[in-house]
């Protein structure tokens, strides 16, 4: 077993694993998680939440970002400064779209959740701008 610093198991999930936890999304919660799809702006669940929280992986549920990190961008999906752990997200060079960005994934189960770039506020600088479909909010402290 793999965990992460905060104490997560990070131990992959197999194929089949993956497959069962999706049967139980929608189908563009399927696209956006599985298919590194992408949601419009302005339209996901979460985008305006301020309750108090935690942000974790629709698919397997680790834990990846706090509501206290979370910040209005502008940009029409939530953004976030800084993971619950550096080790609870994945990143990969993206160079579809004619761009070249950092996706980021989540360590567990693999699922595609959105991208991070060098335009956040301090006190990291970055901005993990993130798809309200591949997440799920846990109210509490």
């Amino acid at each position: 077993m793999s965990t992460s610093a905060s104490g997560y198991d990070l131990t992959p999930l197999t194929d089949a694993e993956k497959q069962q936890r999706a049967a139980g999304l929608t189908a563009e919660e399927r696209r956006i998680l599985l298919n590194q799809g992408t949601e419009p702006p302005f339209c996901g669940g979460l985008l305006d939440n301020k309750e108090s929280g935690t942000y974790q992986c629709k698919l397997c549920h680790l834990p990846l970002f706090r509501s206290d990190e979370k910040f209005e961008s502008g940009t029409g999906w939530p953004s976030f400064y800084q993971p619950v752990d550096p080790e609870h997200v994945k990143e990969l060079r993206d160079d579809s779209h004619g761009m070249v960005r950092t996706e980021i994934r989540c360590a567990r189960c693999d699922g595609h959740l959105g991208h991070v770039f060098p335009d956040g506020p301090p006190p990291t600088g970055l901005r993990y701008c993130l798809n309200s479909a591949s997440l799920v909010f846990e109210a509490g402290d």
